[in-house]
């Protein structure tokens, strides 16, 4: 906070006065019912040292205090926003959530190039840990990483492997990876030389896109060639993730399944019939 600007602007959000429990509830029905902006800049200035304080309890996990402020002063917005006087709630009871709420989202979203989880209890743990560990770091008992990370898990209603988890991040800084591993020269491998995807390359995934929209419209074409019944058959037989039995097909049909045999042959060499003509290449490759 060495910015001469920032440090004015604490020392006068410190100095600005407190406001008493009436005033703050007409200023609050100013805001609320007649959208007064003087009544909303006087309840936020009034609240900024609330803001400040709670920024200063967030301040060691590296981020700019700056930062820090101008999201609690957005979460000071949100609860004005939202505030509603009628209720016998005082305004920096409820500003107070949306304030420490607005700051932990801010640095969840970039305290690490590496995203912890955004439920409820993954929230608690990121916050909480660091706490839970020292107090019980203070306990007598000598416990392993084990026990200490099956306490924490009970105490915040999380699994052994998220605590496990997220104290090996809060332990060590992110690494890029461009950093070079196996060589103090720096002339190893960069640690992105290790990630290998079994995923196909852009270009063949385009390629077989290519190749499945040519064959489906080279057996459109084919099965343009096919009668009602044939092409019925066809369909509930070949074209279906489960195909119909031959007897239940013919029991559709009024026909015997020896019937329903025949015709289905009959149909898979017109349709080869027609494919040879359309595309012979492809018969030929999946002959």
């Amino acid at each position: 906070m060495d910015d001469p600007a920032k440090r004015s602007m604490i020392r006068q959000a410190m100095k600005a006065p407190y406001l008493e429990r009436g005033e703050e509830h007409d200023l609050a029905v100013r805001w609320k019912e007649n959208g007064d902006q003087q009544a909303l800049h006087r309840i936020t200035v009034a609240h900024m040292r609330l803001v400040i304080s709670m920024a200063s309890k967030f301040r060691h996990f590296g981020l700019s205090m700056n930062d820090l402020i101008q999201e609690g002063h957005v979460g000071l917005l949100e609860a004005a926003a939202r505030f509603e006087p009628e209720r016998d709630v005082r305004f920096s009871t409820y500003a107070t959530w949306w304030i420490r709420a607005s700051m932990q989202d801010f640095i969840l979203r970039n305290w690490s190039i590496v995203r912890g989880g955004t439920s409820s209890a993954q929230k608690a743990l990121f916050f909480n840990l660091r706490r839970l560990r020292a107090r019980l770091a203070q306990d007598s008992r000598v416990l392993s990483n084990d026990a200490l990370y099956l306490e924490i898990s009970q105490a915040l209603g999380v699994s052994t492997t998220d605590v496990a988890t997220m104290d090996a991040r809060l332990s060590g800084p992110d690494t890029s990876l461009n950093a070079s591993v196996g060589a103090e020269d720096g002339n190893g491998s960069d640690r992105m030389d290790f990630l290998v995807s079994d995923d196909p390359l852009p270009d063949e995934v385009v390629g077989n896109t290519i190749d499945d929209e040519r064959r489906v419209r080279w057996l459109n074409q084919a099965l343009a060639t096919l009668n009602a019944r044939e092409l019925r058959i066809i369909r509930e037989r070949r074209l279906r993730e489960e195909g119909a039995t031959l007897e239940a097909l013919g029991q559709k049909l009024g026909i015997s399944k020896e019937r329903v045999r025949q015709i289905e042959g009959r149909a898979l060499e017109k349709l080869r019939a027609a494919l040879m003509r359309i595309a012979p290449e492809a018969v030929g490759t999946a002959a």
